[in-house]
């Protein structure tokens, strides 16, 4: 009796539970750098996004005189897009849809803008739009303001 007894044990034993515990182990251990990168990828496009939209905004702007003149003031940019605060250009971007803005150029033709993700990176934007322009260019920088993107674009793009 009990012999049949021992036969009708059921469960499992403990090197199967730490086996089944160390893939669950495993599986974590490379999931978690996936969705950590992927997490700072999309705040990255978050930063990234609201600059290309401020950039449409300062565009509708400047089909209207020709230049970027009303394109640096927040009342204006603001009728245009309203889903982004705008920044004077030495003021530096708080967020990411907090966007520093300049406008230089002797015929106010050069508009940049600057904005903070999320992640702690600065992510610049630039557009030429004069005679002769260069087009719109993008990079990156430790200052965030309107006024670094304006001058890293006449410095390096």
């Amino acid at each position: 009796m009990l012999k049949r007894l021992r036969e009708r044990e059921e469960g499992f034993t403990l090197i199967e539970l730490m086996v089944v515990v160390l893939i669950i182990g495993i599986l974590v251990a490379i999931a978690l750098p996936t969705f950590l990168g992927a997490r700072q990828r999309a705040q990255n496009r978050a930063a990234q996004s609201s600059l290309r939209n401020a950039l449409v905004a300062a565009k509708t702007a400047y089909t209207d005189t020709s230049d970027y003149t009303g394109a640096d003031t927040s009342a204006e940019l603001t009728a245009i897009e309203p889903s982004l605060t705008y920044n004077a250009a030495g003021v530096a971007s708080t967020g990411p849809t907090v966007v520093s803005v300049a406008v230089t150029g002797a015929t106010n033709t050069i508009w940049s803008a600057a904005a903070l993700s999320q992640s702690g990176t600065c992510f610049w934007i630039m557009d030429n739009a004069g005679a002769g322009g260069t087009g719109t260019k993008y990079g990156t920088g430790a200052t965030c303001t309107g006024t670094a993107a304006a001058a890293a674009a006449a410095a390096s793009w």
